[in-house]
């Protein structure tokens, strides 16, 4: 049975600015196809908000304007994200960097049985641990 996908930043950020892969759109719109939704985490909301605060986010958009546009696009909805998923996060198997947004994710995607869509080296590696569901975008 195919997962639905839980969306890494960095995705998130191609999604909205139309610059994913042939590939990686083609992977979503099969999901959207399937009925499976595409999720986001909130981390991601705050990520953009970090990067938007060191002057390193690239967009036409508020943070805020950017976060309501992603979520608004058919078949993606957002995540949802618990004490116990934040709390998960430091507790994680195997080994995983100490970054909280990418643990979050990570937490979150094992969770709800998703499928981390990255090109994040690190959650890659995690996935061939065998501790995390990732597909490579």
């Amino acid at each position: 049975m195919k997962r639905p996908y839980l969306v890494d930043t960095c995705v998130a950020l191609w999604i909205v600015a139309g610059e994913l892969r042939q590939p990686t759109i083609d992977m979503l719109s099969d999901a959207l196809r399937e009925g499976l939704p595409t999720y986001v985490s909130p981390i991601t909301a705050w990520e953009v908000g970090t990067l938007a605060r060191k002057g390193r986010f690239r967009s036409s958009y508020t943070p805020q304007g950017w976060f309501e546009r992603l979520i608004r696009l058919p078949g993606v909805a957002q995540a949802n994200l618990s004490a116990e998923i934040l709390m998960e996060s430091s507790f994680l198997p195997g080994d995983l960097h100490a970054d909280p947004a990418d643990r979050i994710i990570a937490a979150t995607a094992r969770e709800f049985g998703f499928t981390v869509m990255t090109r994040d080296r690190a959650l890659l590696e995690y996935a061939v641990q065998g501790h995390l569901s990732a597909v490579e975008c």
